[in-house]
């Protein structure tokens, strides 16, 4: 009598469609983690601006112009995410100050107004 060996059709089967659930399962939250990732990028790269602004605020030497930096969005859903579908996020804190950042799929412009001596980030 000859022995058998290896898995039958339904085994075969059975496995493909445990592993199709599990792919079904793990892709939205990919997609997820990865959005959240890009709006990370965003935050750090619009913070990095704000603070580059603000140090050229300090050292402006009252005659010439402070040209205006723009920052290309990764993000690719209107809201934040990461903040619960909000329409603005916060960088910057209490003591030295918060600064409102707008949701934007394309860019941002941070700019310096030499009147009143302010940071501001437009989309």
């Amino acid at each position: 009598m000859r022995k058998n060996k290896g898995f039958t059709l339904a085994e075969l089967l059975i496995v493909v469609a445990i592993i199709a659930v599990l792919v079904a399962i793990s892709i939205p939250i990919f997609t997820t983690k990865l959005e959240k990732s890009r709006e990370a990028t965003d935050l750090a790269n619009l913070r990095g601006a704000y603070a580059e602004q603000v140090a050229n605020l300090l050292d402006w030497d009252g005659t010439s112009a402070i040209a205006d930096i723009t920052i290309t969005a990764k993000q690719t859903q209107d809201k934040w995410q990461t903040y619960g579908d909000a329409a603005t996020a916060s960088i910057g804190n209490e003591t030295w100050g918060k600064v409102e950042v707008p949701c934007s799929t394309s860019s941002w412009t941070v700019s310096v107004d030499t009147d009143t001596n302010t940071v501001s980030i437009d989309d």
